[in-house]
Protein backbone atom coordinates (compact mmCIF):
# COMPACT_ATOMS: atom_id res chain seq x y z
CA UNK A 1 0.00 0.00 0.00
CA UNK A 2 0.96 3.61 -1.24
CA UNK A 3 2.31 5.87 1.49
CA UNK A 4 -0.03 8.52 2.14
CA UNK A 5 1.20 12.73 2.36
CA UNK A 6 -1.29 14.82 4.05
CA UNK A 7 -1.09 18.18 1.96
CA UNK A 8 -4.08 20.36 0.78
CA UNK A 9 -5.36 21.53 -2.50
CA UNK A 10 -2.47 24.51 -3.25
CA UNK A 11 0.21 21.47 -2.62
CA UNK A 12 -1.75 18.81 -4.48
CA UNK A 13 -2.12 20.87 -7.66
CA UNK A 14 1.60 22.08 -7.25
CA UNK A 15 2.58 18.00 -7.36
CA UNK A 16 0.49 17.41 -10.06
CA UNK A 17 2.52 20.09 -12.12
CA UNK A 18 5.86 19.05 -11.23
CA UNK A 19 4.93 15.49 -11.75
CA UNK A 20 4.10 16.38 -15.13
CA UNK A 21 6.36 18.90 -16.62
CA UNK A 22 8.84 16.00 -15.36
CA UNK A 23 7.62 13.23 -17.43
CA UNK A 24 6.88 15.69 -20.56
CA UNK A 25 8.94 18.38 -21.79
CA UNK A 26 5.42 19.13 -23.59
CA UNK A 27 3.99 20.19 -20.73
CA UNK A 28 3.89 24.32 -20.74
CA UNK A 29 2.84 26.77 -18.51
CA UNK A 30 1.34 30.38 -19.40
CA UNK A 31 -0.72 32.76 -17.26
CA UNK A 32 -0.29 36.04 -15.21
CA UNK A 33 2.24 35.72 -12.12
CA UNK A 34 3.20 31.63 -12.32
CA UNK A 35 6.63 32.37 -12.52
CA UNK A 36 8.68 32.27 -9.12
CA UNK A 37 9.86 35.91 -9.48
CA UNK A 38 6.00 36.55 -9.33
CA UNK A 39 4.90 34.39 -6.69
CA UNK A 40 4.07 31.25 -8.32
CA UNK A 41 0.11 32.08 -9.54
CA UNK A 42 -2.05 34.20 -6.97
CA UNK A 43 -2.73 31.41 -4.59
CA UNK A 44 1.19 29.73 -5.02
CA UNK A 45 0.06 26.59 -7.05
CA UNK A 46 2.97 27.21 -9.72
CA UNK A 47 5.62 28.10 -6.93
CA UNK A 48 8.71 26.65 -7.77
CA UNK A 49 8.10 25.46 -11.72
CA UNK A 50 10.05 28.04 -13.10
CA UNK A 51 13.35 27.44 -11.28
CA UNK A 52 13.01 23.89 -11.87
CA UNK A 53 12.27 24.06 -15.22
CA UNK A 54 12.75 27.29 -16.27
CA UNK A 55 11.05 30.63 -17.89
CA UNK A 56 10.75 28.83 -21.35
CA UNK A 57 8.20 26.72 -19.78
CA UNK A 58 6.85 28.50 -17.55
CA UNK A 59 5.53 31.74 -19.06
CA UNK A 60 4.49 34.63 -16.95
CA UNK A 61 2.24 36.51 -19.55
CA UNK A 62 0.89 39.99 -19.58
CA UNK A 63 -2.24 40.71 -17.95
CA UNK A 64 -4.56 39.82 -21.41
CA UNK A 65 -6.61 36.57 -20.86
CA UNK A 66 -7.55 36.58 -24.51
CA UNK A 67 -3.55 36.79 -25.52
CA UNK A 68 -3.15 33.86 -22.92
CA UNK A 69 -5.53 31.58 -24.94
CA UNK A 70 -4.54 32.63 -28.06
CA UNK A 71 -0.82 31.49 -27.50
CA UNK A 72 -2.09 28.53 -25.37
CA UNK A 73 -4.50 27.30 -28.18
CA UNK A 74 -1.21 27.70 -30.91
CA UNK A 75 1.23 25.66 -28.84
CA UNK A 76 -1.37 23.16 -28.19
CA UNK A 77 -1.93 22.97 -31.97
CA UNK A 78 1.63 22.41 -32.52
CA UNK A 79 2.08 19.81 -30.24
CA UNK A 80 2.66 21.19 -26.73
CA UNK A 81 0.53 20.74 -23.95
CA UNK A 82 0.17 24.15 -22.42
CA UNK A 83 -1.71 24.24 -18.93
CA UNK A 84 -3.30 28.31 -19.24
CA UNK A 85 -3.94 29.67 -16.17
CA UNK A 86 -6.59 32.40 -16.16
CA UNK A 87 -6.30 33.97 -12.59
CA UNK A 88 -10.18 34.06 -12.21
CA UNK A 89 -13.51 32.08 -13.71
CA UNK A 90 -14.86 35.19 -14.47
CA UNK A 91 -11.83 36.27 -16.60
CA UNK A 92 -12.54 33.55 -18.89
CA UNK A 93 -15.32 36.03 -20.27
CA UNK A 94 -12.79 38.06 -21.80
CA UNK A 95 -11.23 34.89 -24.09
CA UNK A 96 -14.71 33.15 -24.43
CA UNK A 97 -14.23 33.77 -28.23
CA UNK A 98 -10.72 31.70 -28.06
CA UNK A 99 -12.18 29.26 -25.97
CA UNK A 100 -15.89 28.75 -27.34
CA UNK A 101 -15.35 29.20 -31.16
CA UNK A 102 -11.65 27.95 -31.31
CA UNK A 103 -10.34 25.68 -28.77
CA UNK A 104 -13.77 23.60 -28.19
CA UNK A 105 -13.95 23.55 -32.41
CA UNK A 106 -11.01 23.09 -33.66
CA UNK A 107 -11.17 19.21 -33.66
CA UNK A 108 -14.86 19.18 -35.64
CA UNK A 109 -13.77 21.75 -37.81
CA UNK A 110 -10.87 20.02 -38.76
CA UNK A 111 -12.26 16.78 -39.66
CA UNK A 112 -10.62 15.29 -37.00
CA UNK A 113 -7.14 16.00 -38.19
CA UNK A 114 -6.39 18.89 -35.23
CA UNK A 115 -6.37 18.01 -31.29
CA UNK A 116 -5.83 20.79 -28.91
CA UNK A 117 -4.63 19.28 -25.71
CA UNK A 118 -5.32 22.36 -23.61
CA UNK A 119 -5.93 22.45 -19.74
CA UNK A 120 -7.32 25.75 -18.49
CA UNK A 121 -6.80 26.11 -14.87
CA UNK A 122 -8.86 28.81 -13.32
CA UNK A 123 -9.52 30.00 -9.53
CA UNK A 124 -13.23 30.72 -8.14
CA UNK A 125 -15.97 30.37 -5.46
CA UNK A 126 -17.64 32.89 -3.03
CA UNK A 127 -17.10 32.75 0.50
CA UNK A 128 -13.98 35.06 0.63
CA UNK A 129 -15.63 38.90 -0.58
CA UNK A 130 -13.94 38.86 -3.37
CA UNK A 131 -17.50 40.09 -4.88
CA UNK A 132 -19.45 39.65 -8.33
CA UNK A 133 -16.47 39.70 -10.56
CA UNK A 134 -14.37 37.33 -9.24
CA UNK A 135 -16.42 34.62 -7.58
CA UNK A 136 -19.02 32.92 -10.39
CA UNK A 137 -18.69 29.54 -10.64
CA UNK A 138 -19.89 29.32 -15.16
CA UNK A 139 -19.18 25.27 -15.27
CA UNK A 140 -22.51 25.35 -17.05
CA UNK A 141 -21.48 27.53 -19.44
CA UNK A 142 -18.92 25.59 -20.99
CA UNK A 143 -20.96 22.06 -20.18
CA UNK A 144 -22.99 23.54 -22.59
CA UNK A 145 -20.18 23.62 -25.45
CA UNK A 146 -19.46 20.93 -27.26
CA UNK A 147 -15.99 19.75 -27.20
CA UNK A 148 -14.64 20.79 -23.96
CA UNK A 149 -14.35 18.79 -20.86
CA UNK A 150 -15.44 20.41 -17.63
CA UNK A 151 -13.26 19.23 -14.59
CA UNK A 152 -14.10 20.23 -10.87
CA UNK A 153 -12.32 18.22 -7.76
CA UNK A 154 -13.41 18.56 -4.49
CA UNK A 155 -10.45 16.96 -2.17
CA UNK A 156 -6.18 17.31 -2.57
CA UNK A 157 -5.82 13.49 -4.03
CA UNK A 158 -8.98 14.19 -6.81
CA UNK A 159 -7.58 18.18 -7.73
CA UNK A 160 -3.96 15.91 -8.31
CA UNK A 161 -5.61 13.24 -10.38
CA UNK A 162 -7.50 14.94 -12.46
CA UNK A 163 -5.47 17.48 -13.39
CA UNK A 164 -2.99 14.72 -14.48
CA UNK A 165 -5.87 13.53 -16.39
CA UNK A 166 -6.50 16.73 -17.96
CA UNK A 167 -2.81 17.10 -18.91
CA UNK A 168 -3.02 14.22 -20.82
CA UNK A 169 -6.15 14.61 -22.40
CA UNK A 170 -6.01 15.34 -26.20
CA UNK A 171 -8.82 17.89 -26.08
CA UNK A 172 -9.48 21.15 -24.01
CA UNK A 173 -10.17 20.52 -20.43
CA UNK A 174 -11.52 23.20 -18.10
CA UNK A 175 -10.25 22.64 -14.53
CA UNK A 176 -12.22 24.29 -12.12
CA UNK A 177 -10.26 25.26 -8.98
CA UNK A 178 -13.09 25.82 -5.90
CA UNK A 179 -11.54 28.55 -3.49
CA UNK A 180 -12.27 26.85 -0.36
CA UNK A 181 -11.00 23.79 -2.22
CA UNK A 182 -7.54 24.76 -2.15
CA UNK A 183 -7.13 25.18 1.57
CA UNK A 184 -8.90 21.62 2.96
CA UNK A 185 -6.19 18.96 3.63
CA UNK A 186 -6.00 15.57 2.74
CA UNK A 187 -4.35 12.84 2.50
CA UNK A 188 -2.92 11.90 -0.97
CA UNK A 189 -0.90 8.61 -1.67
CA UNK A 190 2.42 9.36 -2.80
CA UNK A 191 2.09 7.37 -6.31
CA UNK A 192 -1.57 9.18 -6.82
CA UNK A 193 -1.65 8.63 -10.31
CA UNK A 194 -4.26 10.23 -13.10
CA UNK A 195 -8.07 10.09 -12.32
CA UNK A 196 -9.99 8.77 -15.53
CA UNK A 197 -12.57 12.14 -16.99
CA UNK A 198 -16.19 11.35 -16.54
CA UNK A 199 -16.41 8.95 -13.61
CA UNK A 200 -18.20 10.11 -10.31
CA UNK A 201 -17.23 9.06 -6.58
CA UNK A 202 -19.72 7.74 -3.65
CA UNK A 203 -18.34 9.55 -1.23
CA UNK A 204 -20.48 8.35 1.75
CA UNK A 205 -23.15 5.37 0.85
CA UNK A 206 -26.67 5.40 2.13
CA UNK A 207 -30.09 4.55 1.11
CA UNK A 208 -32.65 7.42 1.52
CA UNK A 209 -31.58 10.63 -0.81
CA UNK A 210 -28.82 10.66 -3.33
CA UNK A 211 -27.22 13.79 -3.00
CA UNK A 212 -25.13 15.03 -6.54
CA UNK A 213 -22.14 17.86 -5.86
CA UNK A 214 -19.18 18.99 -6.92
CA UNK A 215 -16.23 21.15 -5.74
CA UNK A 216 -16.36 23.31 -3.24
CA UNK A 217 -20.16 22.51 -2.19
CA UNK A 218 -19.07 18.47 -1.78
CA UNK A 219 -17.29 20.37 1.35
CA UNK A 220 -20.78 21.46 2.51
CA UNK A 221 -22.57 18.83 1.64
CA UNK A 222 -20.83 16.86 3.99
CA UNK A 223 -20.50 19.21 6.62
CA UNK A 224 -24.45 18.35 6.30
CA UNK A 225 -24.26 14.64 6.72
CA UNK A 226 -24.45 14.42 10.61
CA UNK A 227 -27.59 16.76 10.75
CA UNK A 228 -28.37 14.40 8.29
CA UNK A 229 -28.16 11.14 10.17
CA UNK A 230 -29.31 13.06 13.26
CA UNK A 231 -32.31 13.58 11.95
CA UNK A 232 -32.82 9.63 10.31
CA UNK A 233 -31.65 10.46 7.62
CA UNK A 234 -29.52 7.82 5.39
CA UNK A 235 -27.49 10.45 2.52
CA UNK A 236 -25.68 8.72 -0.34
CA UNK A 237 -23.00 11.65 -1.51
CA UNK A 238 -21.98 11.67 -5.27
CA UNK A 239 -18.74 13.65 -6.01
CA UNK A 240 -19.29 14.07 -9.72
CA UNK A 241 -15.95 15.54 -10.27
CA UNK A 242 -16.24 16.04 -13.82
CA UNK A 243 -19.41 17.93 -14.73
CA UNK A 244 -19.20 17.13 -18.68
CA UNK A 245 -19.07 14.67 -19.51
CA UNK A 246 -20.93 13.67 -16.20
CA UNK A 247 -21.16 10.11 -14.98
CA UNK A 248 -25.03 9.67 -15.50
CA UNK A 249 -24.31 5.62 -14.96
CA UNK A 250 -23.35 6.11 -11.25
CA UNK A 251 -26.15 8.85 -10.57
CA UNK A 252 -28.94 6.71 -12.19
CA UNK A 253 -28.15 3.89 -10.23
CA UNK A 254 -27.79 5.66 -7.03
CA UNK A 255 -31.24 7.43 -7.46
CA UNK A 256 -32.78 4.34 -8.63
CA UNK A 257 -31.56 2.55 -5.21
CA UNK A 258 -32.74 5.60 -3.01
CA UNK A 259 -36.07 7.32 -5.24
CA UNK A 260 -34.64 10.46 -4.32
CA UNK A 261 -32.56 12.82 -5.28
CA UNK A 262 -31.31 16.24 -4.52
CA UNK A 263 -28.40 17.95 -6.80
CA UNK A 264 -26.43 20.92 -5.05
CA UNK A 265 -24.02 23.53 -6.60
CA UNK A 266 -22.51 26.90 -6.22
CA UNK A 267 -23.77 27.82 -9.70
CA UNK A 268 -27.28 30.39 -9.84
CA UNK A 269 -29.53 27.78 -9.37
CA UNK A 270 -31.88 29.00 -12.40
CA UNK A 271 -30.45 27.59 -16.20
CA UNK A 272 -27.63 25.79 -14.10
CA UNK A 273 -25.98 22.22 -14.79
CA UNK A 274 -28.03 20.59 -11.90
CA UNK A 275 -31.26 21.06 -14.31
CA UNK A 276 -29.38 18.88 -16.96
CA UNK A 277 -28.66 16.27 -13.79
CA UNK A 278 -32.60 16.44 -12.80
CA UNK A 279 -34.47 16.11 -16.26
CA UNK A 280 -32.40 12.90 -16.76
CA UNK A 281 -33.16 11.94 -13.70
CA UNK A 282 -36.51 12.48 -14.57
CA UNK A 283 -36.60 11.53 -17.92
CA UNK A 284 -34.82 7.59 -17.18
CA UNK A 285 -36.35 7.29 -13.70
CA UNK A 286 -39.45 8.75 -13.51
CA UNK A 287 -41.48 5.96 -12.11
CA UNK A 288 -39.12 5.37 -9.44
CA UNK A 289 -38.95 8.52 -8.26
CA UNK A 290 -40.75 8.84 -4.45
CA UNK A 291 -40.39 12.98 -4.79
CA UNK A 292 -39.67 15.48 -7.41
CA UNK A 293 -36.07 16.32 -8.18
CA UNK A 294 -34.77 18.87 -5.66
CA UNK A 295 -32.43 21.51 -7.06
CA UNK A 296 -30.18 23.40 -4.60
CA UNK A 297 -28.49 26.45 -5.63
CA UNK A 298 -27.40 29.85 -5.73
CA UNK A 299 -30.45 32.98 -6.30
CA UNK A 300 -30.14 34.64 -9.96
CA UNK A 301 -27.89 37.42 -8.39
CA UNK A 302 -24.29 38.47 -8.47
CA UNK A 303 -22.40 37.56 -5.81
CA UNK A 304 -22.62 39.88 -2.78
CA UNK A 305 -19.44 41.43 -1.27
CA UNK A 306 -20.97 42.27 2.20
CA UNK A 307 -20.07 39.31 4.21
CA UNK A 308 -23.62 38.42 5.33
CA UNK A 309 -25.39 38.73 2.29
CA UNK A 310 -22.88 36.21 0.57
CA UNK A 311 -23.31 33.54 3.41
CA UNK A 312 -26.59 33.84 2.66
CA UNK A 313 -26.64 33.58 -1.30
CA UNK A 314 -24.00 30.10 -0.65
CA UNK A 315 -26.43 27.38 -0.20
CA UNK A 316 -25.32 26.76 3.18
CA UNK A 317 -25.47 23.18 5.42
CA UNK A 318 -28.45 23.93 7.37
CA UNK A 319 -30.32 24.14 3.69
CA UNK A 320 -28.84 20.83 2.45
CA UNK A 321 -29.96 19.15 5.65
CA UNK A 322 -33.47 21.65 5.16
CA UNK A 323 -34.13 20.23 1.79
CA UNK A 324 -33.44 16.66 2.23
CA UNK A 325 -36.29 16.71 5.43
CA UNK A 326 -38.62 18.51 2.68
CA UNK A 327 -37.83 14.98 0.51
CA UNK A 328 -38.12 12.45 2.84
CA UNK A 329 -41.90 14.06 4.32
Amino acid sequence: MSDMIQMNGIQAINAAMMEAMAADPKVLVLGEDVGDREGGGVTGTMKGLSSKFGTDRVKSTPISEQAIMGAAIGAAMAGYKPVAEIMMMNFTTVAMDMIVNHAAKLRFMSGGQTSVPLTIRTLTGAGWQTAGQHSDFFEGWFAHTAGIKVVAGSNPADLKGLLLSCIDDPDPCIFIEGGMTLFVPGEVAADQGPIPLGKAKVVVPGSDVTIVSWSAQVLRCQMALQGLAEAGISAELIDLRTISPWDRACVLESVAKTGRAMIVHEAVRSFGPGAEIAATINEELFGQLKKPVCRLGAPQCPVPFAKALEDAYIVQPDAIVAAAKALMD
